[in-house]
């Protein structure tokens, strides 16, 4: 059953680590805004859905119901290594208590606080909820699934993605020109990439300031459009569209000449 699901594992990592490379590293911001912006938008979502393709399938393997670290830590070993965002994969039992591939076994921290970790305790899968560790400070997207077994849920698998690596990789396939800009906003205009990593998990208004942000917000009621605004004396035009699946709202930006 281990090598099947190593096999499966190993099936899905190659998918969704190089699903819409090909197109977005072509993609060119002078060509189509609208072709950036669907590259951009389908590359994180791509790399999201296959991390949480990987958890919800290592979650139905017999070594993680049986809910013992050193049972399930060899998939887990292997999925970690073969992830391109540098995350921490890590195994959580119901009372919070975790165990990380990057500490190698039991941390001292306690998930139970975590609002993410309650609908995970009620059997949903969580893509997409925004973390600060509380020992590193590091920035996360957190991706995880339930284990359930005889109807309970016994123990969880969670992926921690380093968001600045996830920037990183956007950029590095993305080929953007100098002066455009790729960026990824919650509803409440929190900044969850960005070209510039410093920007990362700010608030717009801290980075431009209150107006700014209300005219983010007005322009994010809807699901997609066009948004031109000024930032530190320049003149920016956007595209951006709202990912179903994430609820975020995904920019390409450009600085006027």
């Amino acid at each position: 059953m281990t090598k099947f699901i190593t096999l499966v594992v190993s099936v899905i990592l190659v998918t969704f680590s190089f699903t819409g490379l090909a197109d977005a590293k072509s993609t060119h911001l002078r060509l189509d805004p609208q072709v950036a912006l669907g590259a951009y938008k389908g590359l994180v979502e791509d790399h999201l859905a296959g991390v949480l393709r990987t958890t919800t399938m290592i979650a139905l393997t017999s070594e993680a119901k049986s809910a013992k670290w050193e049972r399930i830590k060899p998939l887990l070993d292997r999925f970690s290594k073969d992830l391109p965002t540098g995350p921490s994969v890590w195994f959580a039992l119901p009372d919070g208590t975790y165990y990380s591939v990057e500490s190698g076994g039991l941390t001292e921290q306690n998930l139970t606080s975590r609002p993410y970790f309650t609908r995970l305790l009620e059997g949903q899968d969580i893509l997409g909820d925004l973390v600060i560790s509380r020992s590193t400070g590091q920035r996360f997207v957190v991706v995880g699934s339930p284990v359930i077994e005889n109807g309970k849920v016994v123990a969880v698998i969670g992926v921690s993605v380093k968001v600045h690596l996830l920037s990183a990789l956007i950029e590095s396939k993305m080929k953007l020109p100098e002066k455009s800009y790729f960026y990824a906003l919650d509803s409440d205009t929190k900044i969850i990439l960005h070209r510039y990593i410093e920007r990362v998990f700010k608030m717009v208004e801290n980075v431009g300031d209150e107006k700014l942000a209300e005219g983010f917000k007005a322009s994010m009621k809807q699901d997609e459009g066009i948004f031109n605004y000024s930032l530190h004396g320049k003149k920016m035009s956007s595209v951006f569209q709202k990912s179903k699946t994430l609820g975020w709202y995904f920019f390409i930006a450009q600085e006027g000449k």
